[in-house]
Parts: structure tokens; sequence; C-alpha cells
């Protein structure tokens, strides 16, 4: 269980015993799909799915309110196909707390641009992890992959406050992939769909020969990011050592999907990290960086002079 607060009141365990674990805000964007449809349909799906995120039990531990995983789930509707069968893209963010202070890291900063799903406006959106597919592929489609990233966000979660803590939910994102809907126009689900998909990003997590990256992970958020409230120099120390271990895990398995997940969006909280410190710091940090988040390189060599 993730935990901050040691001490807690009595009456807000109480109120907060059956809590669920996401606070998820989702949104709908259909600017590009023509005016033949009627879009209250998007704004009913954006309710649905809000719904659906927000009011599931996804894990089997006693979340506080204030516990609540932040995260964003942004579905843009690109295109029509048939009656009901859309395209769309989807970002992912997520985020968890710094311990002692307001600010928030980022866990997850993804798109995901193979969603291809089936709506009736008003029916019922269902998920059943002992039968992903459902009886329609393509509306199991957009609840299995709203469920494995809402288990892909407890895995990292969980990883960033114990070791290998998201395993059982990494797990549960694999099993969807394994008995994900399959149907004409559905795709991010197989190996062959491309080299950074559903397949890929959960595989990297719940294979063995990679299990380094969870102590990368845990390194960065708990031994890193968490200690510097206390001692500035160690977190710091820590977040350098863990790049260094993504640097290393880089080489040694090249083109991995997570090396460069891990990676994404978060640019301006490495350079935050590293700001104040020494000049030797900052170069080493800099020269790491740049290998491993090349599309950022010049950034850091300037911003870490």
């Amino acid at each position: 269980m993730r935990k901050f607060l040691l001490i807690i009141p009595m009456f807000a365990a109480c109120a907060g015993i059956n809590a669920q674990e996401l606070q998820a805000k989702v949104v709908v964007l259909a600017q590009q799909v023509g005016t033949t449809v009627d879009k209250s349909v998007f704004t009913t799906l954006q309710n649905q799915l809000a719904g659906f995120i927000n009011s599931r039990k996804w894990t089997q531990d006693a979340y506080q309110p204030q516990e609540k995983i932040n995260c964003n789930f942004i579905l843009t509707v690109k295109s029509v196909n048939a009656d009901n069968v859309y395209n769309a893209s989807l970002a992912i963010q997520a985020a968890r707390p710094v311990f002692n202070a307001t600010y928030q890291t980022a866990l997850i900063n993804y798109q995901d641009a193979d969603v291809q799903f089936k709506y009736v406006q008003y029916e019922q959106l269902n998920f059943n992890e002992n039968r992903v597919q459902g009886t329609d592929a393509l509306s199991a489609n957009l609840t299995a992959i709203f469920a494995y990233y809402a288990y892909m966000i407890l895995g990292f979660d969980y990883d960033s406050f114990s070791l290998k803590g998201g395993d059982a939910y990494f797990m549960k994102a694999q099993n969807i992939v394994t008995n994900a809907p399959e149907a004409k126009g559905i795709s991010g689900w197989k190996p062959f769909d491309g080299q950074r998909n559903r397949y890929w990003l959960s595989e990297n997590m719940v294979n063995t020969r990679y299990n380094n990256v969870h102590d990368i992970i845990y390194g960065y958020y708990r031994n890193g990011l968490d200690k510097m409230y206390s001692d500035a120099e160690s977190g710091r120390t820590a977040v350098l050592a863990s790049l260094s271990s993504l640097q290393d895990f880089n080489q040694q398995n090249p083109n991995t999907m997570i090396a460069q997940f891990l990676v994404q969006g978060k640019s301006q909280e490495y350079i935050g990290i590293f700001r104040n410190a020494d000049p030797q710091s900052r170069t080493e940090a800099s020269q790491v960086l740049a290998s491993i988040d090349i599309s950022n390189a010049g950034v850091y060599k300037e911003s870490m002079k």
C-alpha cells in the first residue's frame, strides 16, 4: 500500500476505507468528427468513462481519499468508420506526490495512437477480467484499453513506493493483453502491431530479463525524489544513480519500449533536480540524460552548463 501519512484521524480512516484508487479526469475530444454525428454522444461517453474508471475498485487495498492517484485520460476521436465505430488516440497521464512537497511527479505521460472502438450512446460500459473479449470485440476494446492503463498506472505507482510493488498490477495488465479483443481494425495488443504499443509496454514490465527496471523506478522516486526534502544532495545522488542505471539498461537492451517510456515528458523535472547541483554532477547528469533522452539532448546541454 502506498503510504505517506502515518497518523490519520479515526473519522478519516472510517470515511475512506472503501475509497477507490484513481482520481481520474476523463476528456473526450471530437472536433475532428463531422457534423453528421450527434456530439452529445461524446459527452455521454465522457461521463460513462469517468464513472467506469473512478467508481471501480481496482485493488484489494483500502485507500484514503488523499491517497488516490491523480490521472488524466484524454480520448481524441479522429474519425468514424461505420455506424458507432470510431478511430481515436488516447493520452494517459498519471502522477504521484513527492514526500513533504506540493510537487506532483509524473509516473506516465504517454499517447496511444491505436484506439478503435464501438460505442452506442447510453449503452453500459462493461469489463470482465475473466472474459476480456466480451460479446462484441469492438465494444469490449474500449473498456479493455482503459482497464489496461488503469492497471499500468497502479503498477508504476506501487513500484515507485516499494521495490517490485507493482508486479500484481502489471500481471493484470498482461492478462488483458493475452485475452484482448480481436476484430478487424483492432490493433495495439500484438507484438507485430508495432514496437511501441500496449503489448510491449506490459511485456517489458513482466519480463524477468528486465527486472532492473523495477530497481530504477524505485530508486528514482523513493530513494531519490522522496529523500530530497530531508537531504537534497543525497536524493539528487540517488536520482543520478537511477538515471545512470537506465542508461546502462538502454545500452544493454536497445530499442526496448520501457526505456523511452520512463523519460517521456520529464525533461523539465530533470533540469529542476540538477539545477542547484555542483558543476560536476550537472555535467554528469547532462551527459547521462542526453544519452537516454536524445530528443532533448540540446536542452540538457544548455540548461546544465
